[in-house]
């Protein structure tokens, strides 16, 4: 909700309240947004001076703020404080933070069916208990609902009848918001909480598609429409367009009750919520991230011949692509031969397939016995061989590692034999050594040069 700074005129105290900011001006006064001393946000409207010197307004106004303080309703903004008797009477309701459903539809678009569905729901129970409390709404409008966190709050509930009246007005002009109220307010009939659901199907109407069911005009052609016209619906979803047409029906004793319109929008939103095959939207506005990814809800699983399929489906799967079931981890695998095995780890462990009997097994891998330095020892097979454990690649490694090193060196000692080898070999004799001359004459290798 848009809020603007104070301005000179606007009081900065109202009653008990602090008031901060204004959220709004309206056909009864202005609405502030206030606090009291332990820090408690209200919505506090003060009515306008000319209403205030009404005493017939005064009068009407203490008998709605009497009824609206017996609402009881989680979907309602519940009454704090009202000063009937100040020189300009005011009320105080609990302050919903959040978007106005006018102004979610007018930035966003219109809702999904499931979406409006679940806030018709919730309305219609707030609309239950203010009719229960004997308050009729008469201006319920997108304008008068808010989008809080904990779900839709119905403001302005029990004393509009300045905003949206349900009699002519004495000048012979209907107040209110044209396109949302019903006929029998505009010709001046007594209202019932069949008015309420005229306006609620409006609304829902407005939120499937982001236009009044009766079009945009003057108030007067508006009016004209509400009364003589039938509703326009081509936007709304099928399966919510039946229900609101009969909520915008023209005679009050058409349209549903409050409590069969409230289990009719249930059962929509919770089939609309799991998609027309039965299963979560993925996209839907479920309580939560798995939810809307598509998974399914445990309190979801399919009952009756659709388990049955369901049942098939999976079976088909886990056996596709292998002729034997996978055994259970939990316990050992059965024999696939006629040949007894010994109990014990050894004889459970598991082996690539083998031929045993003339079939050919599977078995699942198991722990394998180890010795003192953790290596692993071989496992000894029925007919009495010994064959080697699921190290073979290691055992190989280390053999080839041992061969290569083993070459190596057997090269490496070849090769220095051969450098001496050739003298020895082909009897060539080296020539005796000379002794040097005392004369420091020339030898053979040179001045002063030994033999080697």
């Amino acid at each position: 909700m848009a809020m603007m700074r104070l301005r000179r005129e606007d009081p900065r105290v109202v009653g008990t309240f602090r008031l901060h900011r204004r959220l709004g001006a309206g056909g009864m006064g202005v609405v502030y947004l206030g606090s009291d001393k332990r820090g408690q946000r209200v919505a506090l409207k003060v009515i306008r001076p000319d209403l205030a010197e009404d005493q017939e307004f005064r009068s009407r106004f203490a008998r709605e703020v009497s009824a609206a303080r017996r609402i009881r309703g989680g979907c309602t903004a519940r009454l704090v404080a009202a000063d009937l008797d100040a020189d300009r009477p005011w009320f105080a309701t609990q302050y919903v933070p959040g978007p106005s459903l006018h102004d979610k539809v007018n930035e966003a678009g219109p809702l999904s069916p499931a979406q409006v569905a679940s806030i018709g729901a919730a309305l219609s129970e707030g609309l239950l208990a203010v009719h229960d409390a004997g308050v009729v709404h008469r201006d319920l409008k997108p304008s008068n609902i808010l989008l809080s966190p904990k779900g839709p709050r119905i403001i302005d509930f029990g004393i509009a009848w300045a905003t949206g009246a349900s009699t002519l007005t004495h000048v012979g002009t209907a107040v209110g918001s044209p396109g949302f109220l019903a006929p029998e307010q505009v010709r001046g009939a007594a209202v019932t909480p069949a008015t309420d659901i005229f306006a609620l199907g409006a609304t829902l109407a407005y939120t499937c598609t982001a236009d009044s069911p009766f079009g945009q005009g003057s108030s007067e052609v508006m009016l004209y429409r509400v009364v003589h016209e039938e509703a326009q619906l081509a936007g709304v979803p099928d399966a919510l367009a039946p229900l609101l047409a009969s909520c915008l029906a023209k005679d009050p004793a058409d349209r549903p009750s409050t409590l069969s319109l409230s289990l009719r929008l249930k059962e929509i939103a919770a089939r609309e919520a799991h998609g027309p095959s039965g299963g979560p939207l993925e996209n839907g506005s479920g309580a939560g991230a798995g939810w809307e990814r598509g998974e399914r809800r445990p309190s979801d699983r399919p009952t009756g011949q659709r388990a049955e399929e369901y049942a098939r489906q999976r079976t088909e799967r886990r056996t596709a692509g292998t002729s034997s079931p996978r055994p259970h981890p939990s316990r050992p695998p059965a024999p696939r031969d006629s040949v007894s095995r010994p109990a014990g780890p050894a004889s459970t462990a598991g082996k690539n397939p083998r031929k045993t009997g003339g079939r050919t097994g599977r078995r699942a891998p198991a722990a394998r016995p180890t010795g003192r330095n953790g290596s692993r020892t071989p496992v000894r097979t029925t007919s009495g061989g010994r064959r080697p454990g699921p190290d073979r690649r290691l055992l190989r490694q280390r053999v080839i590692v041992f061969v290569v090193v083993t070459l190596l060196v057997a090269l490496g000692i070849a090769a220095a034999q051969g450098c001496q080898g050739p003298a020895r070999g082909l009897g060539v004799e080296r020539p005796a050594p000379v002794a040097p001359s005392s004369g420091g004459v020339d030898g053979p290798y040179g001045v002063g040069e030994q033999n080697p």
